[in-house]
C-alpha cells in the first residue's frame, strides 16, 4: 500500500500569490495601499470617487474632459427598471440589506442592455450602471422598508451627494458629502480580499459580470469580511445607552477573552493606511454635527486595545463612526461598503476577463492513505 505524504497549505491561502494584478498595490509592513501606483493617502487628500473609479477601469487619472464624461454617464445610469423598485418593494421588511442587494443585483442583468455581451466595452458600460445602480438601490430600500417614498435621484450632484440625498431624503452638508466622498475612495479597492478573489473565480468561468458581482456581495456578507464596523458600532451604542465608561467596557471584554472588531489586518503590520483618514473624519464629522461623542469613545477605545494588546485600528473601526453621524443605519453598513467597492469588483472582473484563465487551484491532499480499499456493506 502506497503512502500519501502532504505538507498542509497555507490556511486560507495566506501568502499565496494567486494572480497578476495592475489595479491595487499593497505593501503590509509599510502601510501602504495604493490603486495603479498611486497612493491612497494622495487621492483621499485631492481625488473624489468618480476620479478614482476612472482610475481603476482605465488604468489612469482623468484629464477634465473624460472625468466630465464619466460623471455625466454615471449620473445618465442613475435610474432602476419599475420592475426592480417593485421587487424592492415585494421584499421583507425584516430582510438584510445585504440579501436584498445580492439578490437585486443578480435581477439587474434582466434588464441589461449589455447582458449577453461579455467584451471589454460591455463590460465598462456594466461596471459604470453597476456602480450607480448598487447605490440606489441601497437607498431605495432603506427608504422602501420603513414605509418612506423613494427619493428621485439628482443628476447634478456628485455620486456621494447624491447617495446621501436618495438615503436620507435631503441634501447633505459639503462635509458629510466629502466624509462619504473619502470613505468611497478608501474601500474602492483591496486587492485579493474574499469578494474580489470570488468575483475574478466567477468571472475566470467566462460568466458575466452581474454574476460575478453577486458572487462578491455574497462573499462580503460574511462576518469576517464586511460587518466588523457593524460590530463595532454595537459596542458603542451598548457603551453610550448604558452610560459605561468606554475603557472599564472594553477591559471587561478583554478579560473575558472576547474579540475588539476593528482592529488588526491580516495584511498589515503596521496601521491600515485608510484608518488615519478615517480617524479624522470621525473627529471632524463628530464636532460639526454635534456629535463627538462616538469619535471620543473610540479613541478611547482605540489607545487601550493598542497599549494592551499591540493591536492598530483597521479600516472598519472608525467607518463606524463616520457612518452613524453621517445618518446610516448600522445594518447599512455593509452594503455602503459594496456602494464604494463596486468600482474594485468591476475592475478586476475587466481585468480577469481581458486576459482570461480559469481559476482552478489544487487542493493538498491529507485524507487516508491511497489505495483505502473499498469495505463491502456486511463487513463494516
Amino acid at each position: 500500500m502506497s503512502s500519501v505524504t502532504s505538507t498542509p497549505a497555507p490556511k486560507g491561502l495566506e501568502g499565496i500569490v494567486a494572480t497578476n494584478s495592475s489595479i491595487c498595490y499593497i505593501d503590509g509592513d509599510l502601510g501602504v495601499l495604493a490603486y495603479r501606483g498611486i497612493d491612497i493617502h494622495e487621492l483621499a487628500r485631492h481625488s473624489n470617487f468618480e476620479e478614482t473609479c476612472y482610475l481603476l477601469w482605465f488604468g489612469r487619472l482623468p484629464n477634465q474632459g473624460q472625468l466630465k464624461d464619466l460623471r455625466e454617464r454615471l449620473a445618465q445610469e442613475r435610474h432602476l427598471d419599475p420592475a426592480i423598485i417593485q421587487f424592492l418593494r415585494n421584499a421583507p421588511k425584516t430582510a438584510l440589506p445585504m440579501d436584498v442587494l445580492r439578490t437585486t443585483v443578480s435581477a439587474l442583468a434582466f434588464y441589461d442592455a449589455d447582458e449577453k455581451n461579455n467584451d471589454h466595452d460591455a463590460n465598462v458600460r456594466k461596471a459604470i450602471r453597476l456602480t450607480s445602480q448598487i447605490a440606489m438601490i441601497v437607498a431605495a430600500y432603506d427608504r422602501i422598508r420603513k414605509g418612506k417614498p423613494v427619493v428621485d435621484p439628482d443628476r447634478s450632484l456628485s455620486h456621494a451627494a447624491n447617495f446621501l440625498l436618495q438615503l436620507t431624503g435631503a441634501k447633505p452638508s459639503p462635509t458629510a458629502e466629502r466624509a462619504l466622498d473619502i470613505a468611497l475612495i478608501l474601500h474602492a479597492d483591496h486587492e485579493l480580499n474574499a469578494s474580489t478573489f470570488a468575483a475574478r473565480v466567477t468571472a475566470a468561468t467566462l460568466s458575466d459580470m452581474h454574476s460575478a458581482v453577486t458572487s462578491a456581495i455574497g462573499a462580503l456578507k460574511g462576518p469576517l469580511h464586511g460587518g466588523a464596523n457593524e460590530a463595532v458600532f454595537r459596542i458603542l451604542e451598548a457603551i453610550d445607552r448604558q452610560k459605561s465608561d468606554p475603557i472599564e467596557y472594553v477591559r471587561s471584554m478583554l478579560a473575558q477573552k472576547k474579540k475588539i472588531p476593528g482592529f488588526g489586518h491580516r495584511v498589515y503590520h503596521t496601521e491600515d493606511p485608510r484608518a488615519t483618514h478615517l480617524r479624522a473624519m470621525s473627529r471632524d464629522l463628530g464636532r460639526s454635527s454635534g456629535q463627538p461623542q462616538w469619535y471620543e469613545m473610540s479613541e478611547k477605545i482605540e489607545k487601550l486595545v493598542k497599549a494592551e494588546k499591540k493591536l492598530n485600528a483597521n479600516v472598519d473601526f472608525y467607518s463606524a463612526s463616520t457612518y452613524h453621524v453621517l445618518g446610516i443605519d448600522e445594518d447599512l453598513f455593509t452594503p455602503v461598503f459594496a456602494v464604494s467597492r463596486i468600482s474594485g469588483w468591476a475592475a478586476h472582473v475587466i481585468e480577469q476577463l481581458d486576459d482570461n484563465r480559469l481559476i482552478r487551484p489544487r487542493a493538498e491532499y491529507l485524507g487516508p492513505d491511497y489505495p483505502n480499499p473499498y469495505v463491502a456493506m456486511e463487513k463494516r
